[in-house]
Order: C-alpha cells, then structure tokens, then sequence
C-alpha cells in the first residue's frame, strides 16, 4: 500500500534530497510551496527526517527589535569545533555571518508546562561566539519565496561553534566591540548590532517552538541568534577569525 506524502512532507524529502547532494538545488513545485509558516516548520521536520539527521541545535532571528521572530532546527552533523576546516565545495551557496550563540542549563521537555521569559533567561548557562554559514538548497535563491527559504532550515548551511563561558546578565548584548576578518583583512570592525535588538528575546520563542512542536530542548542545546556583521560573501578560500566582545575568539578556515 503506497503511503500519500503531505506536501510539507514531500517539500521536505526534495530538499533532503539536495542536501544530501551538496551543490543540488531543487526546484520547488507551486503546488509543494509552504501556505503558511505552520507547513514551513512541518517541512522543516520532514527534511531532518528524510535526512535522518539530529537536531544538534537551533538558529533563532528577526529583522528588528520588535519584529516577528522565526527558527529552525540545525542537523548535529553540521555542527564544528572552532578551527574548523570545511571544503568549499560542501556548499552551493556560502556566505558568513559572526553571531552570538547560548545554551541552557536545563532540558526542556515535551509535555512539561511552559515557561515563563524570566525562567529561560535564569536558565542561560553559556554564551559564546558562533559562525553561521548561509547556504541553500534552492534554485534562484535568494529570489525565491520566503517560506520556501523558512522550510529549507531558514538558509542554513553549517555552525562554527568557539568555547562556552559563563552567562553574565550585565555583558552588552546590543552593541558589543564585533571584529570579524578574513585572510587577515578586516570584514567588520566596530560595534556590532543584532537585527532583533537584544538576542535573548528570541530564546523564550525557541522553547516555546519546542514546546508546540513536541521537540525536546536538552540541556546544553546551541541557539545562535543572529548576525551581528551581516552576511559575507567571500570569493576564494581562506581562513576566518571572529571575535566579540571578550569572548573566545572563533576561526574557521575554507579550503
């Protein structure tokens, strides 16, 4: 008996197939579109799925302070130690972004009752420096729909993760020292500025997700949280080095 796929499902096995093809991008039949940002975060299940891969942490953003927030989970494979050498062939599309990322000191499991903003932030346990790498499986991108880039993991590509201190609530989220270089050039130097205002206004969204979706948050899951120096495209290979603020510096290197 053949089993009817949903078109969230079936959107999520076209980009779980190019994927797991690398430099693929897919094409996204009209009729396999997301509708709405419901069927764009059922897709996003049914990619992980279809790709057999684990959630080994969350990427959480807005446009501005008070805007509408959106994330996705990250598969764990794509999930690197600072020092990382990646091959740029892994991806299609491969732009940079030096972001702040947390974790908590609790789990946060299904069925438990919800908590409140003032309990996920007591929950921070670790902040750190992170490397997003933007990529996608979607032919034409970036012109393409913005639910179709929401299901296809929200343009993730790979997360560089540096070491973890100890969360202090007075560090200046806002506006901290950002420096970012690549091949010893400076990319971005100066303040750096989170589109969504402070980023731990994005934390309760991703426990609250969780909470809905029926996804468990174990303690010590990486939330990166958005760029603090926009997104760079760099056109031949050659090592990265971030830093903000006092934290552990972050290097990744593309060969």
């Amino acid at each position: 008996m053949t089993t009817l796929l949903t078109a969230p499902e079936e959107l999520g096995a076209l980009l779980g197939q190019a994927h797991a093809r690398k430099n693929l991008q897919a094409i996204v039949p009209l009729a396999l579109e997301p509708a709405s940002q419901e069927e764009a975060y059922l897709a996003q299940r049914a990619f992980l799925a279809h790709s057999r891969a684990r959630i080994g942490g969350w990427k959480v953003g807005a446009k501005s302070p008070d805007g509408p927030i959106q994330g996705a989970p990250l598969p764990l494979a794509g999930l690197h130690p600072t020092t990382t050498l990646l091959r740029r062939e892994q991806f299609g599309i491969l732009g940079v972004e030096l972001e702040i990322m947390f974790r908590f000191g609790r789990d946060f499991l299904p069925g438990e009752a919800l908590p409140s903003e003032r309990e996920v932030l007591k929950s921070i346990a670790g902040v750190a420096t992170s490397i997003e790498i933007v990529s996608s499986r979607l032919a034409g991108w970036p012109e393409v729909p913005k639910l179709n880039q929401l299901a296809d993991l929200q343009n993730h590509g790979a997360l560089i993760t540096s070491d973890f201190v100890d969360y202090d609530e007075g560090f200046d989220f806002r506006r901290p020292h950002t420096h970012l270089t690549f091949k010893g050039d400076d990319i971005f130097k100066g303040p750096g500025v989170n589109p969504a205002g402070d980023p731990r206004r994005l934390l309760h969204w991703v426990v609250r997700h969780c909470h809905e979706q029926g996804i468990a948050l174990p303690r010590g899951t990486v939330i990166t949280t958005g760029s603090y120096t926009g997104m760079y495209f760099p056109q031949e290979k050659g090592m990265f080095i971030g830093q903000i603020a006092d934290l552990p510096p972050i290097e990744l290197e593309i060969i």
